[in-house]
C-alpha cells in the first residue's frame, strides 16, 4: 500500500495538520467513551484472535521490515494478543475504576453529601509506536490496547522502522472491531514526523503514550506542557537498568552471572528498553575474563534501523574514548552488524563524570564498573539516574536489603539474582521508573494498572439516581468490587 489513504484505514500526513485532523475527529466521533465495558472487552478479544489468524503473515513482514528473527516475533505476536486479552479481563472485573461511595451525614462538621466518585475515559490518546517492538508496542501493543480498555479512542503515529507492518496491523485490528459490531475509527493511523508534532498539538487529544528516544521523548513531551491546554505525556524513554553483582555472589557463581549477563545485553540485538546497560562487579574478581568466555559464541546482529546501527556506532565510540574507559570486548561484525561489545571504568572515574558515562548506548553494549568496597559502590549508586528496572545478584542468605533500598529511589522495578529483559504481564507488574526512563514514575506501561494513565477521576454529588454510571448505582448493578463508607465491598456485594 501506497500514497493517500482515506481516513479510517491510514492517514498519510503530507498536510501533517488537515490529514491529523481529519484522523482525530473520526476517532473523537467513533463513540468509545460511550461503550460499555463489556462491548469493549469483546472488541479487545476480537482483535487478539484476529492477531492470532494473521500471526503468520504478519510475522514474514515484520522480518522483512526489522531484521528481528522469526522466533522473536511470533513470540511478540503472542504476547501482543495476550496482552489484548488482559486488559478485557482487567476492565470486566472492575476495580480498575476506584468506584467508591460515601453515605450521607449531617452529623459531621462540613456535612458530607452524598458522594460518588470514579474514573472515567480521558479522551482521545496519542500513541508513538515503538521501533523495537513492532507488535506489543506499536500500532495494538499495550498503549493502545489499555487506551481502549479504558474507553478512549486511539490515534496511531507509526514507526518509520516498519510502515508496512503498522499499516497491515491497523487493518487487521480495524477489521476485527467491525466484525464484533465496534466503530472501526476506534483506532486510526497516521504516519509522518510532522504528524507525530501535529497530534500532540491536536486540541481535541486527551493524552499521549510514548515510547522511543530520550531526545525525541522530551521534546514531544514539552510540546505537550507548551499546549494551551497542557495534556499528559506518558513517556517511556531511555533506561541503563543497572545490574549490581555483589562480591559473595561473584564468589558463589561468577561464571553462571557472566553467562547470564551476556544472553541478557545481547538479546535481539541488545534492543531492549531493560536491557543491562550498567553492571557494577567488584574489582579484582575476574568477572571480565568469564563474561568474554561467554561472549565467544555470540555473533554480530544487524539492528532495528540503519540509524539505530550508526546511533550505536557513534554511542560506543563515544564511550571508549571517556577517561578511565577499557574495551574489555568487541565481537568480530561487518559493516551492516552491530558486534557485542563490552566497555570497563572504574566507580571512581564514572563518579568523576557520571554525565558522561550514564547514557545510554541502544544496542549489545554494556559497561562494567568496577567497585572496591561497598563506600565505592554506594556514591556511584547515588549518582544513578531512573531506571526501568535495577538487579542485584547476590549470594544465598546474603542481607541486601540496603541495596535494595538504595536502588530502589530510582527504578520501578527490582530483580533478584535474574535479568531485567522480559516483562511478564501481570496485575503486580510495574514498567516505570524516574527520569529518564520515564516522564511519569507513579505510572506504568505494562501491567493492569496501565489503564491508569487514560482515566481520570469524576465525583457526583448528590446526584439523582439516572444521572449516575451504573458503577455507582445503589445496589451494585454490574457487581464491580468498590468501597462503601471507607469499606472494600467484595463483587456482587453493596
Amino acid at each position: 500500500m501506497s500514497g493517500r489513504h482515506t481516513v479510517g484505514e491510514v492517514v498519510d500526513a503530507t498536510d501533517a495538520a488537515a490529514e491529523v485532523g481529519a484522523a482525530v475527529h473520526a476517532a473523537a466521533a467513533a463513540g468509545v467513551e460511550r461503550s460499555t465495558r463489556a462491548e469493549r472487552a469483546r472488541w479487545l478479544r476480537s482483535i487478539a484472535e484476529a492477531m492470532d489468524l494473521h500471526r503468520d503473515e504478519l510475522v514474514a513482514i515484520g522480518r522483512d521490515e526489522t531484521h528481528l528473527s522469526e522466533l522473536r516475533l511470533v513470540g511478540e505476536v503472542v504476547r501482543t494478543s495476550t496482552q489484548l486479552r488482559f486488559f478485557a479481563d482487567v476492565i470486566e472485573e472492575g476495580s480498575h475504576l476506584e468506584a467508591t461511595l460515601d453515605s450521607p451525614d449531617g452529623s459531621l462538621v462540613p456535612p458530607r453529601p452524598d458522594l460518588r466518585r470514579m474514573l472515567r475515559p480521558i479522551g482521545p490518546v496519542a500513541v508513538f509506536a515503538a521501533s523495537n517492538f513492532p507488535f506489543a508496542f506499536s500500532v495494538l501493543g499495550n498503549d493502545t490496547a489499555s487506551a481502549l480498555a479504558a474507553g478512549c479512542p486511539v490515534v496511531v503515529k507509526a514507526h518509520p522502522g516498519h510502515p508496512h507492518l503498522s499499516r497491515r496491523v491497523a487493518e487487521v485490528g480495524r477489521a476485527a472491531l467491525v466484525d464484533v459490531g465496534g466503530p472501526a475509527d476506534a483506532v486510526v493511523l497516521v504516519e509522518g514526523f510532522e504528524a507525530g508534532v501535529a497530534l500532540v498539538g491536536h486540541p481535541l487529544i486527551a493524552a499521549v503514550g510514548f515510547t522511543g528516544s530520550t531526545r525525541g521523548g522530551r521534546a514531544l513531551f514539552d510540546l505537550a506542557a507548551a499546549r494551551p491546554a497542557p495534556i499528559p505525556f506518558y513517556g517511556e524513554l531511555g533506561s541503563l537498568n543497572p545490574v549490581v553483582v555483589t562480591e559473595a555472589a561473584a564468589t558463589a557463581d561468577l561464571d553462571g552471572i557472566a553467562g547470564g549477563l551476556a544472553g541478557s545485553f545481547t538479546r535481539d540485538g541488545g534492543q531492549y528498553c531493560t536491557k543491562p546497560g550498567l553492571v557494577f562487579v567488584p574489582a579484582g574478581a575476574g568477572f571480565e575474563d568469564a563474561l568474554c568466555d561467554a561472549l565467544g559464541t555470540i555473533g554480530a546482529q544487524r539492528l532495528l534501523t540503519d540509524g539505530i546501527g550508526s546511533a550505536f556506532h557513534e554511542g560506543a565510540d563515544r564511550l571508549t574514548g571517556l577517561d578511565g574507559a577499557e574495551l574489555v570486548w568487541r565481537g568480530a561484525a561487518d559493516g551492516a552488524e552491530a558486534p557485542a561489545m563490552v566497555v570497563a571504568t572504574d566507580a571512581t572515574s564514572l563518579a568523576a563524570d557520571a554525565d558522561a558515562w550514564l547514557q545510554e548506548c541502544f544496542g549489545p553494549l554494556t559497561v562494567l564498573v568496577r567497585y572496591d568496597g561497598r563506600a565505592e559502590l554506594d556514591a556511584a549508586i547515588a549518582a544513578l539516574e531512573g531506571s526501568l528496572t535495577a538487579s542485584i545478584h547476590h549470594a544465598p542468605g546474603e542481607d541486601v536489603a540496603a541495596l535494595a533500598a538504595a536502588l530502589g529511589r530510582t527504578a520501578g522495578r527490582l530483580v533478584f539474582n535474574g535479568w531485567p529483559t522480559g516483562v511478564a504481564i501481570g496485575w503486580a507488574q510495574h514498567h516505570g521508573g524516574g527520569w529518564p526512563a520515564t516522564t511519569a514514575s507513579v505510572h506504568t506501561s505494562v501491567g493492569a494498572t496501565a489503564i491508569r494513565r487514560f482515566l481520570t477521576p469524576v465525583a457526583y454529588q448528590d446526584a439523582p439516581a439516572e444521572v449516575l454510571p451504573p458503577e455507582l448505582r445503589d445496589g451494585n448493578p454490574l457487581g464491580i468490587p468498590r468501597r462503601v463508607d471507607g469499606v472494600l465491598v467484595p463483587p456482587h456485594r453493596s
